[in-house]
């Protein structure tokens, strides 16, 4: 996001992703979809979760990582009656189709389908996100686990999820893009905000949410990351699992992502020193309503939360990001 004022317009969106509910156009988000019969097996194998264990109606975040454990992308899947639907970051859809493609062998009942341009995804963000489901007939998913799916009323071939892709509670909507103007609207009517690119990528960096080329490099893996939802450490072999499976039994994880309180601006790739000792690398950044917020990887024996560190020439302190956590699972 750029460093330029931010209008009113903004702060009203961003108050109802905080407080009310807000909408937001997530359809430039790329959409992939496996199926055939090994389908489950194939995306078990390739990414960190448990997918293999996953119901039609069911959901979860996976990361898809390389074979030293280094982070591709953050996924999530919706295991379908006869596919498994994937919602992957903009910059990544070409990339997994290819990527995912390598890894199907000649016996592999496994399609790949890209269906970004024949459908359409929005994400509703906030707490009063359960008042607009109850107006389209969606109430039933209210409460229901992360991830968890159900047809959309009156919408052929459409699903709502639990989950706004942020940590905000909010729910996610896969629609055929014939319906996109019609569903947007009865959301609208609803009363949900419209918020967008720039107030996501706001909301998305004070969370804690990675994001490709940012911080999810072939420089990190998910466990510095804190990506801890997304991995099963039970699940048998899949690509990248010696690597994490060794870094959690011997808590060898040497930096985490941060959240940064900043002073002013700065550049993601600045540096981030404590004295004279550089400690970690800015990944995002974001002017906010009331001051300068950062992302960045720092080093583990550097310290955590309420660290004073510099970044560039500014000052910042070290907090906790609800995206993500930093603590090994018991």
């Amino acid at each position: 996001m750029s460093t330029s004022a931010i209008d009113t317009n903004d702060a009203a969106a961003i108050q109802a992703a905080q407080e009310g509910v807000a909408v937001c156009d997530r359809s430039f988000w790329g959409r992939i979809k496996v199926s055939d019969s090994d389908r489950l097996r194939f995306l078990h194998n390739q990414s960190t979760n448990d997918i293999q264990s996953l119901k039609p109606g069911q959901g979860c975040d996976t990361v898809f990582v390389n074979s030293t454990a280094r982070t591709i992308d953050l996924v999530t899947a919706y295991i379908l009656e006869d596919a498994v639907l994937l919602l992957v970051s903009p910059n990544r859809r070409e990339f997994l189709i290819q990527w995912l493609d390598r890894y199907i062998f000649f016996a592999d009942k496994v399609q790949l389908t890209d269906v970004t341009n024949e459908t359409a995804t929005f994400s509703l963000i906030g707490p009063k996100s359960d008042a607009v489901l109850e107006k389209l007939g969606a109430e039933a998913i209210i409460g229901q686990p992360y991830g968890t799916h159900i047809s959309i009323p009156t919408v052929d071939g459409g699903l709502v999820a639990v989950g706004s892709g942020l940590a905000s509670p909010g729910y996610t909507f896969i629609l055929p893009a014939s319906d996109k103007e019609e569903v947007w609207s009865k959301i609208l009517e609803a009363g949900a905000v419209l918020i967008g690119e720039q107030n996501w990528e706001m909301l998305r960096i004070l969370q804690g949410r990675p994001e490709p080329d940012h911080e999810l490099t072939e420089d990190y893996n998910p466990l510095e990351v804190g990506l801890w939802q997304t991995i099963s450490f039970n699940k048998g072999c899949y690509i990248g699992q010696e690597t994490i499976a060794r870094l959690n039994t011997y808590k060898g994880v040497k930096q985490y992502l941060w959240g940064i309180h900043l002073s002013g601006a700065a550049e993601p790739e600045s540096t981030i020193t404590v004295g004279d000792e550089k400690v970690g690398k800015l990944t995002s950044y974001t002017k906010t309503f009331d001051g300068h917020f950062g992302l960045g990887y720092i080093r583990t024996k550097a310290g955590g939360v309420g660290l004073k560190v510099h970044v560039g020439g500014v000052e910042g302190e070290v907090v906790e990001l609800p995206f993500v956590s930093h603590d090994y699972p018991e």
